[in-house]
């Protein structure tokens, strides 16, 4: 492996759509393209080169490759093509890396078949929205598209702390301060803290991965800011059991109170294939903290919320996933066996006769 055929397998996977790029010792390069692995015709990676790679990457940053990295996550730039998130780490001893394609072009809502209402919640003077869903459905992009549409639509100082740095903002309306774990902070909690002195209107935050984080970000938005977050759950419920299940026991209750009052929504994200295969499209789950839902916080119902969103749909343009997938269906979108694939329920079908 050399520079020139790493720049030209980095080329090769944005010309083709690729969302990742695997390099494993013992394979060739491995892309993954509309979800599928698709293995390069090249030879099979010697250690020499996942180790050559994974300094490259390193080196862009001024730094050398640790003799005892278990795991990294950087950033990687090719000029005049793009950029990539990379996963370094260590496996059977030997160097891997994983490098997620960023596209140069942030999307809009309608252009990523997102729906108009996520702008309506970054609207709100304050509060949490977390976008949720499982390691590369789209989370990101989703974020990226909210703080594109504050960025061409209000005067807004905008904050953004990242492990590391995906999408670059160009400011239009908006001021952006883009802040990068490792190089920028040592942390999320403490870069937080940090962000609520730079007077921001908007702050986000690329993940909640510890009690500090999902604490810093509750008392943000409390104490009169926006912020944004992912999580790594699969729906509404699942994403306010995490974050309480983070704090003591005996925190918990007003844990529960504190998130009812400061949470604006959830969206919870799963990718789908069209059925020509050819197409990734996001199905969503979408609630909103209306008065009946923040009850249901503060009293420890979730098995509700569910019974909520379904009747939220009019009103406040609230949808379960299973509505989302369904609408996909009769609309002859994607096939059934795609929606019951990503569906967590067992009478989809039944639901789709009857919906």
């Amino acid at each position: 492996m050399d520079i020139g055929t790493l720049h030209q397998i980095l080329e090769i996977a944005f010309q083709k759509g690729v969302s990742d790029i695997h390099f494993e010792v013992d394979n060739p390069p491995i892309f993954r393209v509309r979800g599928h692995m698709v293995r390069a015709k090249l030879s099979d990676l010697k250690p020499e080169d996942t180790e050559f790679i994974a300094r490259t990457v390193m080196q862009q940053h001024g730094r050398q490759l640790p003799e005892d990295l278990k795991e990294f996550d950087t950033s990687y730039s090719l000029a005049d093509v793009g950029r990539f998130r990379v996963s370094i780490f260590r496996q059977k001893g030997v160097i891997g890396l994983v490098m997620r394609v960023i596209p140069h072009y942030i999307g809009t809502f309608e252009e990523l078949n997102l729906p108009p209402v996520l702008g309506d919640f970054v609207q709100v003077p304050n509060g949490l929205i977390v976008v949720t869903g499982p390691t590369g459905n789209g989370k990101s992009t989703t974020l990226a598209a909210m703080i594109r549409y504050l960025n061409e639509n209000f005067n807004y100082n905008i904050v953004t702390i990242e492990d590391p740095i995906e999408f670059l903002f160009k400011p239009e309306k908006s001021c952006i301060v883009q802040r990068e774990l490792g190089i920028d902070t040592d942390s999320f909690d403490r870069a937080l803290r940090a962000a609520m002195r730079m007077d921001p209107d908007v702050i986000m935050v690329g993940e909640m991965r510890d009690l500090e984080t999902i604490d810093g970000c509750i008392k943000a938005a409390e104490t009169g800011h926006l912020v944004m977050t992912s999580l790594h759950t699969n729906n509404a419920a699942s994403t306010i059991n995490r974050m309480i299940g983070y704090f003591p026991p005996e925190a918990q209750e007003n844990v529960r109170h504190r998130l009812a009052e400061a949470l604006v929504a959830t969206i919870s994200l799963r990718l789908v294939r069209d059925k020509t295969g050819e197409k990734i499209l996001p199905a969503l789950e979408i609630m909103y903290t209306t008065s009946a839902i923040k009850a249901c916080i503060r009293d420890g119902k979730l098995d509700e919320l569910e019974e909520h969103i379904e009747k939220g749909t009019d009103q406040y343009m609230m949808q379960t996933l299973d509505q989302h997938l369904i609408q996909l269906c009769k609309q002859e979108i994607i096939t059934l066996e795609e929606a019951k694939r990503v569906s967590r329920s067992t009478d989809l079908e039944r639901k789709l006769i009857y919906y």
